[in-house]
């Protein structure tokens, strides 16, 4: 009957520790609208998603803020193809989240076919109860 308890203890306190929070679930689902907006080139997607302070970091250095990211993808200038996300963390901070996780992308960037495979920070911000992209800055893996 002890055995039978504790199972029962451990696997409640799993349970409990993988389970997120709504503002958790929020956030993931908010990254998974931005990564369909990126393959898709959903200018109205990324505009809503993004927010206006946005500054938006790639692996090589390049800096750009709302505008230049949303022209650069609408226009296929990075132009994701497919894109596959892993090992994805949040932690909740006040009305900020903080997001990471690997990305490994195929991507058609002005016509030229490649691959990306980085690591990415995230910072979204809860702004008017929806939360919105304030910040993303990427490295090579």
């Amino acid at each position: 009957m002890k055995k039978v308890i504790f199972v029962l203890f451990l696997s409640v306190c799993s349970w409990a520790t993988q389970a997120q929070s709504k503002d958790e679930v929020a956030v993931a689902n908010a990254v998974e609208a931005l990564k369909k907006a990126m393959i898709d080139a959903d200018k109205t997607a990324l505009e809503n998603l993004a927010a206006e302070e946005l500054s938006y970091g790639h692996s090589g250095g390049k800096v750009e803020d709302k505008a230049e990211f949303v022209r650069a993808i609408v226009s296929g200038e990075s132009d994701f193809v497919t894109i596959d996300l892993s090992e994805q963390t949040i932690k909740i901070v006040g009305n900020n989240a903080i997001v990471r996780h690997k990305l490994f992308a195929k991507t058609n960037n002005k016509g030229q076919a490649g691959t990306a495979n980085i690591a990415i920070l995230l910072v979204w911000q809860k702004q008017k109860g929806q939360w919105k992209l304030l910040a993303r800055q990427a490295v090579k893996l």
